[in-house]
């Protein structure tokens, strides 16, 4: 879970798009799904709402952007001062990344 509160907090302060791998987007679902914790975590960041907002586009995951938007994330992550947990992220070395360009992000637009 911690690796979802880190990517959750960093990706409110992100102006780029940010991408969570896979594990961090499961914690993040069963997270969504806690509706009063989670309203209050989000509020807690500054934000009423967190967003999880799925990529709808039909055209397939593209291997390089996805590595190249996780390297974004798991960078940020660091530069918040939390640690990433290579079990958690792909790009990490702790397994070949195939889906790892889900296209889900936060919004955090409009959610201030």
């Amino acid at each position: 879970m911690n690796q979802t509160v880190a990517f959750l907090t960093i990706s409110t302060r992100s102006e780029e798009p940010l991408t969570p791998s896979l594990r961090v987007d499961l914690f993040w679902h069963a997270f969504v799904q806690c509706t009063v914790p989670y309203v209050a975590f989000s509020r807690s960041l500054g934000v009423d709402y967190i967003h999880h907002v799925p990529d709808e586009d039909e055209s397939g995951s593209d291997p390089e952007a996805g590595r190249s938007a996780m390297a974004l994330t798991t960078s940020a992550i660091r530069a918040a001062g939390f640690t990433v947990d290579s079990e958690f992220w792909p790009n990490e070395g702790a397994a070949d990344c195939s889906q790892c360009h889900a296209g889900c992000t936060d919004s955090p637009v409009g959610g201030k």
